[in-house]
């Protein structure tokens, strides 16, 4: 059973940063993709980044552009969302999110709070 774990969220002043983390229970290598959602009240659920294992640049939500940047660490099974410069609209539940064959994977969330 595949388990992804996140840390890092928390409370933090518009303009501040986080650094999210997400261990797999498994070699990063065995998935398709990896990447992270976020989910805000009354909102459906939508795509942060996400990084293809195989290679290529990620992808980023335009909303986070230039403000957010996925990266992993092989050795550790671990995929990070550094969130620069955050705004009150970027306060949501983030999930880790892993892609294997036709199986989608999730993290239990962390919450993120945007707020002063």
């Amino acid at each position: 059973q595949v388990q992804l774990v996140e840390s890092g969220g928390g409370l933090v002043q518009p303009g501040g940063s986080l650094r999210l983390s997400c261990a797999a229970s498994e070699s990063l290598f065995r998935f398709n993709a990896m990447g992270w959602y976020r989910q805000a009240p009354g909102k459906q659920r939508e795509l942060v980044a996400v990084i293809t294992l195989g290679g290529g640049s990620p992808n980023y939500a335009d909303s986070v552009k230039g403000r957010f940047t996925i990266s992993r660490e092989n050795v550790k099974n671990k995929v990070f969302l550094q969130m620069d410069s955050l705004k009150p609209e970027d306060t949501a539940v983030y999930y880790c999110y892993a892609n294997r064959e036709r199986n989608d994977y999730w993290g239990q969330g962390t919450q993120v709070t945007v707020s002063s």
